[in-house]
């Protein structure tokens, strides 16, 4: 047996609140994130996303509980969590009558990376998020997604190993959006940890390995992405039709063990089982054995937005 101890998150809140005079932003906000996550950070307009991400960042203190990044506390090891993190906000101001290599030059100098090898830490970083060629343009003639990629470029200058990136696809057309979402799969794929609060839930479901869900400063989910639907809604279910009376069918899927509820939908079945483990072959096997025709078995899937519209009031404080 090891004796080696657990790794550490590369996030890890407990009871964090956040009151700002008489509202209460963040409420008793526990959250773990592993190192190696693509985390999605979900949740309405006011719900508490920006100021968990700016605790994070060191940029707001916690009126109560507490949050590490990667061992270290927010408020009592400030300057080290700053050297391991690239906080990337909603709105980023530029100087756009700077140079693209100017502009990530003045930052890596701010990261006291030393001047010898800044030059080619900029290269590195604008190959990574596709501005190579950008690599002289005014960053006022860049378009609204180069400069979506710049603000991350420049997350990235000093190699930080988690990133917190509040809503980066934020104003991008689909093309835009479908390239900075290539490129933090492959920032995750190079090892880096990822928090993404975003509104496009459909990427998100994509995009993520694990998620959370917040309401109103409160949690409402942790956990992986796949199992957001099974734990927020009523289960895994499945939709049958066949060739018989409806109530047939219904009465010898409720005699299997498996099955927790049958509800009639129009013409068809809506079967929920116990387990979403449970695939839908017992369904089939049960019907077919007993003689019936199975016109219809598919599962009932639902996406991450809608699995957010039913957990959610889409309340804000």
């Amino acid at each position: 047996m090891s004796d080696l101890p657990p790794p550490i998150a590369a996030v890890q809140t407990s009871s964090l609140s956040r009151v700002f005079g008489g509202m209460t932003a963040l409420s008793s906000l526990s959250l773990t994130v592993q190192r190696g996550d693509l985390f999605g950070f979900i949740g309405s307009n006011g719900a508490g996303k920006t100021t968990t991400l700016r605790i994070l960042a060191t940029f707001l203190t916690p009126t109560s509980g507490q949050a590490e990044v990667l061992g270290y506390d927010v408020v009592k090891d400030a300057d080290r969590v700053r050297h391991l993190i690239g906080y990337m906000p909603d709105f980023f101001g530029v100087y756009k009558d700077m140079e693209v290599s100017e502009y990530l030059d003045f930052f890596g100098a701010c990261y006291k990376i030393p001047s010898a090898q800044r030059d080619q830490t900029v290269s590195d970083v604008l190959e990574l998020v596709g501005l190579t060629e950008k690599r002289g343009f005014l960053i006022g003639a860049l378009s609204r997604g180069m400069q979506q990629r710049l603000g991350l470029a420049r997350v990235l200058i000093h190699d930080p190993q988690l990133l917190l990136l509040d809503e980066p696809a934020s104003g991008l057309d689909p093309r835009a959006r479908i390239e900075m979402m290539a490129i933090l799969q492959e920032l995750q794929r190079m090892g880096k940890t990822i928090i993404i609060s975003s509104h496009i839930l459909s990427e998100l479901q994509t995009l993520c390995n694990r998620c959370a869900i917040i309401e109103r400063g409160k949690l409402i989910y942790s956990g992986p992405i796949r199992g957001v639907e099974a734990e927020l809604t009523e289960g895994r279910a499945f939709w049958v039709r066949t060739g018989s009376p409806l109530s047939t069918t219904q009465e010898l899927l409720l005699a299997r063990p498996e099955t927790k509820r049958v509800e009639i939908k129009d013409d068809r079945l809506k079967v929920y089982v116990n387990d979403p483990r449970t695939d839908g072959g017992y369904i089939a096997e049960t019907l077919v054995g007993s003689g019936l025709r199975l016109l219809e078995l598919r599962e009932d899937e639902i996406g991450l937005e809608e699995v957010f519209l039913r957990v959610t009031q889409g309340a804000t404080q």
